[in-house]
Formats: C-alpha cells, sequence, structure tokens
C-alpha cells in the first residue's frame, strides 16, 4: 500500500521542519523584550499611511506621542484618500502635542504604485526637511509598547543594522481569530525563519509591514520606496533589497499589538486571499504544488490514522511533531493547547484562501482592500 508511504513522507517533512528550518517554531528566540543599551538618539520620523482607519489610529498616535525615546520624534501621517474621519481623528488624538505630528492628504494615485507605498512616499517626501535618521514605518491600527522606538533603534546600533522589524501581536479575539490568527503567524515564521532572516550570511529577508524602522541612507541607496513601489507584500521586498548591501533584523513583540479586528472567518479569509496567490509569482503549477504540499503536509497525517496498521503509526507520529512545533505559537498568544491538533482543518481553510486569490485573481479581482484593485489580472 502506498499509504505507510505517504505517512513516512510527512513525518519526516515534520522532522525538517523541527530541525532544519531555524527553529522558527520556537516563537521566544525572536522576542524583542532583551533590553539593549541605546549609545545615542538618531532623529526619528515616524511615517503612518492611513486609509479609513478611524477606528483604530487615535490609539496609535496616541501611543508614538508617548514613547519614552530620548531623542528627537516627529510623526507624519499621510490620509491616503478616506472616505472617513481618519484624519480628524488622528488630529484630536495628536491634541497638545500637535506640533508633533503633521497631517496630511496623499496627491493622487499614480499608475504603478500600490496605495500604500504611494502613501508612505509621501510621507518620506514630507520629512526631509526633519533630516531623520531613521524612518519608522507603522501601520495605523498599531499601538506601540512606550519603549518601542528606544528598543528598534538601540537594536540597529547594537547590531549595525539598516533595517528592524517585529510583528506586533495581533488580535485575537472572536473565535475567528483565535482560530487562524496563530496560524498565520506560525506559517509567516515558516515561510521566513528569523533565525535565517537576521542571519547577514543568509539570503532570506522579511519584514513585518506594521512595524519597521529603516536607516535613512540605506532607503535611500535602493532608490527609495520608488524601488518597491508595486510590490503587492511590500514588507518583504524592502526587506529584501536593503538585505543585499544591510543587516536585516525580524522579530516579535508581546507588548506592541494590532488593534486591527477580523470580520469573521471571511475576514480573515480575505485577508489572506488578497496577496497569497501574488506570493506564488501567479503561477497556476506553484499553486498545484503548494495545494499538493499542504495536503501531504498537513492534511494527510490525522486521515492516516483512520487507516490503521502502519500508515497510522507514521501518520500519528508526524501528526504530533505538527502539533509540538503549533504549541509555542499558541502559547505565545495564550491560547489553549487543545488547538494544537486542530491545525490539519486550520491548514485547510488556509489552502482554501490560495485557491480563493488564485480564482479572484482571474476573474481580475485580485489584491482588493479598501476598495482598490493591486493585483488584477489584465484581459486582453
Amino acid at each position: 500500500m502506498i499509504a505507510p508511504w505517504i505517512g513516512i513522507l510527512s513525518f519526516f517533512i515534520w522532522v525538517y521542519l523541527l530541525a532544519g528550518r531555524g527553529g522558527f517554531w520556537q516563537m521566544s528566540k525572536a522576542a524583542t523584550e532583551v533590553k539593549l543599551p541605546l549609545t545615542s538618539a538618531p532623529r526619528i520620523a515616524v511615517v503612518v499611511p492611513a486609509r479609513d482607519e478611524a477606528e483604530v489610529i487615535g490609539l496609535a498616535i496616541g501611543s508614538l506621542l508617548e514613547q519614552d525615546y530620548k531623542g528627537q520624534v516627529q510623526i507624519f501621517v499621510v490620509d491616503d484618500h478616506s472616505s472617513d474621519k481618519t484624519a480628524n481623528v488622528a488630529r484630536r488624538a495628536a491634541g497638545d502635542k500637535a506640533d508633533q505630528v503633521t497631517i496630511s492628504s496623499a496627491m493622487p494615485l499614480p499608475s504603478g504604485w500600490t496605495g500604500k507605498m504611494w502613501a508612505l512616499s509621501e510621507g518620506v517626501r514630507q520629512a526631509a526637511q526633519f533630516a531623520p535618521d531613521y524612518f519608522l514605518f507603522t501601520d495605523a491600527d498599531i499601538v506601540h509598547a512606550s519603549d518601542s522606538i528606544t528598543s528598534l533603534v538601540a537594536r540597529a546600533q547594537v547590531d549595525k543594522l539598516d533595517l528592524v522589524s517585529i510583528m506586533a501581536r495581533l488580535r485575537c479575539a472572536s473565535l475567528a481569530e483565535r482560530a487562524l490568527i496563530p496560524a498565520f503567524v506560525f506559517f509567516f515564521f515558516m515561510l521566513y525563519p528569523p533565525e535565517w532572516v537576521n542571519s547577514p550570511t543568509h539570503k532570506t529577508a522579511a519584514a513585518a509591514g506594521g512595524c519597521i524602522l529603516v536607516r535613512a541612507e540605506a532607503l535611500a541607496k535602493i532608490g527609495g520606496l520608488a524601488a518597491i513601489r508595486n510590490e503587492l507584500i511590500d514588507d518583504c521586498a524592502l526587506a529584501r533589497a536593503i538585505k543585499r548591501n544591510g543587516g536585516v533584523w525580524l522579530g516579535v513583540a508581546q507588548n506592541t499589538y494590532s488593534t486591527r479586528g477580523y470580520d469573521g472567518f471571511g475576514g480573515v479569509g480575505r485577508m489572506i486571499s488578497r496577496t497569497a496567490f501574488y506570493q506564488l509569482r501567479h503561477s497556476g503549477w506553484l499553486m498545484l504544488a503548494t495545494v499538493l504540499g499542504m495536503a501531504i503536509t498537513y492534511v494527510v497525517p490525522p486521515v492516516l490514522v483512520f487507516f490503521g496498521g502502519w500508515a497510522a503509526l507514521w501518520g500519528s507520529a508526524a501528526w504530533l511533531l505538527m502539533s509540538a512545533a503549533f504549541w509555542p505559537t499558541l502559547r505565545f498568544y495564550s491560547r489553549s493547547p487543545l488547538w494544537a491538533p486542530l491545525l490539519p482543518a486550520i491548514a485547510l481553510f488556509y489552502t482554501g484562501a490560495t485557491i480563493h486569490s488564485a480564482v479572484r485573481y482571474w476573474l481580475g479581482h485580485g489584491g482588493e482592500w479598501k476598495g482598490r484593485l493591486q493585483d488584477a489580472k489584465t484581459h486582453v
């Protein structure tokens, strides 16, 4: 029978993932809580692109104004053609510290740019008079710990880095978020193990777009944000460009968190679907290989348990390793270990979202986000 051999394959895939992929599953190894010395206090320009973020931006701006950083910090909020009161909320959040916050509206979106990249570039342009040493690119839903900027700058100084990024703690409140968000982080670090990202000898590069500190000279050296103006997964594209000539570091944070909520399972699915097929370079063959790989790695092990004999033994062993790998991420998000054996079902959901991403692209609706099509197939 072929079933035992498939079980053996699944088992050794998990042996490799646990032992040979940079320890990606050990969340504590990528934490940012280690206190590092701050050797100086360079000037920081914080750029916040915001499109229809009235519900969340107030907390984000408030957290940036309450930093314990000893140097000069100037915040540039770029309202990306919002249909709500994003700019007004940001202005109220600034309060009596309005001199530290510049709020502007983005110019019309040029052809060839994604909305976020254009808004960030507008902020960078406006910050030129401030002459910053570093830019902090952060999303409007990110609430920063009081020592966030200090920790980022210290990491950059101590390790002589051009880019430092942390994955903020994502919201995990609703049933859909509790079921799916820890797996999102797990899969992200599987693709981009922090140990590999942070190694100067490894080509893997990545960043988490919600919080990226980049040295101004390094950004200029790659040609500015125009170099990645049409990238949908812009955070990882920026990290790749910077790492060609400099140092990059990626970690996770306990106390810097996102307030963005997702509208049930459909909302999380749309978040995954927005970039999944883009990640696969719009290749049907790569998608087919991904679906097959996800099936063998995640879905097959619990199915084999019902076959009995050697197939059940190998399937159970692979399922056990899978659950063990997922447990540190669940613990990081304060989730019960009972979620760990459910990873096959969660992976099936992600596979469906990937297929949905391809279908949306082929129908001309790829990368849709807040009313914008950013990855639509061009029909001739």
